[in-house]
């Protein structure tokens, strides 16, 4: 009936297309006429595009004042976020989330070959105080970007260094600092441009400090206690200790420090031709894995210690930017680049002096061409790109009183891992009417090759010593876009999306839900394939008014999802002193998602309205029994009304989430109803406040108080509880 429902709605309604201003002080302007560049790889006119892109500017990226990039996705109303510990942050678009939604940045494909189907914390490495814009691609895009774009894609593009206009040099400094009450936060950010006529160089530094997140005191009725810390565990002496907090409202051990480094170089070789070599570095320190550190076992907690290793992520990447040529295509884009990785985890239960450590360490080698050509009415890019995934695991136990070490199985194969992933693509715009009906299609080919190694059987006493498979598949979409009148746009649009199995689907050990699963490998998983449409309708006044509304359906066909599994014949086999149910990650027969979106911006003279509204609905298919899906959120979105007149700028919003229902869990275990309450994830809401004056030409200040009637609530999923009443003072300069 659900799924009856969801069609007849699809087919009721229209695509959702979120418009906002990159290049005025209005953050939700009304504006006809905006470029994407994540459309197709080069600049391109929103409203020639089927698929449905969110952008956000410059402008709105400031005001928000977000502590990340995670941060800055959740403050739009259409990115719903989930938060295993303070320092993290899990997008989740159209009901995908992690390993189904790609991360892009400055061309760069961040997705790798152990990108989890959990809950990941990556896009953290990303400094937001560097941000140029962020383009957000709703539903499937792997004709454009391959693999792993099963929901959509996040395409972040940072600053660009600036040339000068005149002889000798030109030099910019941008600075800002950030004070958030609820978790002590101290931020500090300072970037400089140098610029010649020919040459320019731009840098960046970010350091940011966060203490113990403080949560809301006003709990729900439904639960009183919900989210307190009444106890933690500390190490006295070489005894573990269970102290009584003080404060039953403060996370103890959710603080963390980052630093982010930026580096580029740009050089206009003529007007034509630019190169430019980016350079990218961000490290924390270690980052308390909180709700696991609120795990019980036998009535006491169970985790004396659980923290992520500093998560350390270093680029490099040139790119050539070629344009007006003349000649086979008018525009090139080509690059290579180079990641490391290292992510580690360490782990000791209460009372036990040894601590497990294990460390995965990824190099990262991809390369990309793209090329378009325009011919009268349309518009044609062609491209290949690649990457290629060496990943190296390693894990050993340490005794705290002897400093021994023993051995322990690691994540990840042991013998080590490699996964290859290539493809060819073209997309293609016909303006049949330009301005009144526009086709958008495309495909892709793709080819992805992996390959595992499994040595040490002495923990998991696996029936097979290596694993390798080889993949392809095409994808494509088709979309028609008809604009009878200026005001109105009418959407139709289809897509497919793909995703290989990576190494984290095929060979990881990963315990789950506090010890109760434990996930194992599985060989024989294969890819799975999405089947996406769109609706949708659109009425703007350029002046006044703006209304979207949309609807979607995506049928995933051999879903990998997590479910029972036997591993040698058991299905329960002692791990970490614990009987532990087995499961492994398995393709499923079938699975859909479908889901409604609503946006408004009215214009009042000096006032804007905006609202957003999410709904996502998704089941799949287990042994004959239709089971919710996991990582769907509930109803959720913003409300918001701003008043901007010259210097002065000021917002009263609403943040706001839906019940998620005891029913709507999925029994995969990745929706962690344990960190719920007993009747499941309580809706919530919160009223904010934020103003902002322009000093003067160089100098603005920010205020904000986010949570004003200090409301405790956790969003669906999460481990930790959100920030209580939040004081935010943010002072920028520029010279």
């Amino acid at each position: 009936m659900q799924r009856i429902i969801c069609i007849a709605l699809l087919c009721a309604i229209s695509v959702y297309t979120s418009a906002q201003d990159n290049d005025t002080t209005q953050i939700h302007d009304i504006k006809i006429g905006e470029v994407v560049i994540s459309a197709n790889k080069f600049k391109e006119h929103k409203e020639n595009v089927a698929q449905t892109i969110q952008t956000i500017g410059k402008k709105e990226i400031e005001w928000a004042m977000p502590q990340t990039s995670a941060t800055l996705l959740e403050q739009t109303g259409n990115i719903f976020v989930q938060r295993s510990q303070a320092g993290g942050g899990s997008p989740v678009i159209r009901g995908f989330e992690a390993n189904r939604v790609l991360l892009i940045v400055d061309g760069v494909r961040m997705n790798n070959a152990i990108y989890r189907g959990g809950h990941l914390q990556n896009i953290i490495t990303l400094d937001n105080n560097m941000l140029e814009a962020v383009e957000v691609l709703h539903g499937p895009a792997s004709t454009l970007y391959g693999s792993d774009a099963l929901g959509g894609a996040m395409v972040f593009r940072s600053k660009q260094p600036t040339l000068a206009e005149w002889k000798g040099i030109d030099v910019h400094t941008n600075f800002m600092t950030r004070y958030s009450s609820a978790n002590n936060e101290n931020t500090g950010h300072i970037d400089f441009n140098l610029g010649w006529r020919k040459f320019a160089s731009l840098t960046s530094v970010t350091y940011s400090r966060f203490g113990h997140t403080r949560q809301g005191n006003l709990r729900s009725p439904y639960n009183d206690s919900f989210g307190a810390r009444t106890y933690y565990v500390e190490r006295i002496g070489d005894v573990d200790r269970v102290v009584l907090n003080r404060d039953k409202n403060l996370q103890k051990y959710t603080g963390y420090n980052q630093v982010d480094v930026m580096q580029k170089f740009l050089y206009e070789q003529n007007e034509k031709i630019k190169h430019t070599l980016n350079f990218q570095m961000s490290t924390s320190s270690d980052v308390p894995r909180y709700d696991r550190l609120t795990d019980m076992k036998n009535d006491s907690l169970r985790y004396a210690e659980w923290y992520y290793g500093p998560q350390q992520r270093i680029m490099a990447a040139y790119q050539l930017n070629a344009v007006n040529l003349n000649g086979f295509v008018d525009e090139v884009t080509a690059g290579v680049n180079y990641q490391s990785i290292e992510e580690s985890r360490h782990q000791r239960s209460f009372g036990d002096d040894v601590r497990q450590n294990r460390t995965d360490n990824l190099d990262v080698i991809g390369y990309n061409i793209d090329l378009r050509k325009k011919m009268n009415n349309h518009e044609v890019t062609l491209g290949t790109d690649g990457q290629y995934n060496n990943v190296r695991s390693s894990a050993y136990g340490e005794n705290l009183v002897t400093g021994a070490r023993s051995s322990l199985d690691t994540r990840y194969p042991d013998g080590g891992s490699n996964m290859y992933y290539g493809a060819i693509y073209a997309q293609h715009i016909y303006k049949i009417v330009p301005d009144k009906l526009i086709l958008n299609d495309g495909i892709r080919y793709n080819y992805v090759q992996l390959n595992a190694t499994f040595n040490d059987k002495t923990f998991f006493p696996f029936p097979y010593s290596s694993a390798s498979q080889t993949n392809n598949a095409l994808s494509g979409n088709l979309g028609l876009i008809y604009m009878p009148a200026k005001q109105w746009r009418f959407v139709l649009n289809g897509s497919t999306g793909f995703r290989s199995p990576n190494i984290d689907d095929l060979g990881k050990v990963f315990e789950s839900q506090g010890g109760e699963i434990l996930v194992v490998p599985n060989p024989d998983v294969s890819p799975e394939y999405s089947y996406n449409a769109d609706l949708g309708v659109s009425y703007t006044d350029d002046e006044h008014l703006k209304v979207d509304l949309g609807g979607y359906y995506t049928w995933l066909n051999n879903a990998i999802v997590q479910d029972l599994f036997t591993l040698n014949g058991q299905s329960m086999i002692m791990y970490d002193g614990q009987l532990t149910q087995v499961v492994a990650s398995q393709n499923k027969a079938e699975a859909y998602v479908c889901g409604l979106n609503a946006a408004i911006t009215a214009k009042f003279n000096h006032v804007t309205f905006y609202n957003t509204f999410n709904y996502t609905y998704g089941r799949y298919n287990n042994a004959g029994t239709t089971v919710p899906l996991d990582h769907i959120p509930p109803v959720f979105g913003k409300t918001s009304i701003m008043y901007n007149k010259k210097k002065y700028s000021g917002e009263f919003y609403v943040m706001y989430n839906g019940w998620k229902r005891l029913k709507d869990y999925s029994p995969s275990g990745e929706d962690n109803l344990k960190y719920a309450t007993s009747l499941g994830m309580p809706s919530w809401y919160t009223l904010n406040l934020r103003t902002g004056y322009n000093i003067n030409d160089n100098m603005s200040v920010q205020l904000a108080m986010e949570n004003i009637m200090d409301k405790n609530y956790r969003v669906f999923a999460s481990g930790v509880s959100m920030p209580g009443r939040n004081v935010v003072l943010t002072l920028r300069g520029r010279l």
